[in-house]
């Protein structure tokens, strides 16, 4: 039997941004909305589950591959998904301190 939530699994839900990996488009602190039915495209931003860990990267469609990268160029680390299973939504909002950090994904 399953366990009930209180939040459907397709439902939006909000990540706090950490580390500096993804700036400068997104700072340290700043909240993303997440969107797991989102529209999975070459470019967009993605949390993705792999080798049970949670990435939050820029997802890069090479061909049959699926690539997350990093923003930041001081990081180097590419990870290679297994499949588009491994994709658990797309950023569609990004809100920050200011109103004018605001920012839509669509």
């Amino acid at each position: 039997m399953e366990q009930a939530t209180g939040c459907s699994a397709a439902e939006p839900f909000a990540l706090r941004v950490l580390g500096d990996m993804m700036e400068p488009e997104f700072e340290h602190g700043c909240v993303i909305v997440v969107d797991p039915e989102g529209l999975v495209r070459d470019g967009c931003f993605v949390v993705a589950r792999h080798n049970d860990e949670y990435y939050f990267r820029q997802l890069v469609m090479d061909g049959e591959r699926f690539l997350l990268r990093c923003l930041n160029h001081a990081y180097e680390e590419i990870v290679e998904l297994s499949g588009m299973e491994e994709i658990h939504g797309v950023v569609s909002q990004k809100s920050g301190a200011r109103r004018k950090d605001h920012k839509r994904y669509d």
